[in-house]
């Protein structure tokens, strides 16, 4: 799994993350999803998302993408996000700032 799963109800815009282009809209098995090149060599793919976008229009961060679709991998009432770093998916949860790191708990009660 190449990213993160967030809440968002069926029909919720959806915004870019910041300034780039749109390299791809489509649908990729049965799933819509949208592709954006931002500067610095970063990638970022949102699914299921119903898009107008087209290859080549800008975007600026905070500019709507699309809505929330249904479909794919994604579970519904959420939305995919994936992330590439110079053609290296990364974990975007790195680009959101500060946050508590995670801590696994035992799996299992041992008697």
């Amino acid at each position: 799994h190449r990213g993160v799963d967030a809440a968002a109800m069926p029909g919720a815009a959806v915004r870019a993350p910041a300034d780039g282009i749109v390299a791809f809209r489509g649908v990729v098995v049965d799933r819509a999803l949208i592709t954006i090149e931002h500067a610095g060599g970063f990638v970022s793919t949102f699914e299921p998302l119903a898009s107008d976008l087209s290859p080549g229009d800008r975007v600026e961060a905070g500019d709507p993408i699309g809505v929330v679709d249904a479909g794919g991998h994604a579970a519904s009432g959420t939305i995919h996000l994936g992330v590439r770093l110079d053609g290296d998916y990364i974990n975007p949860m790195l680009l959101f700032g500060d946050g508590p790191r995670a801590v696994l708990l035992p799996c299992c009660t041992r008697r």
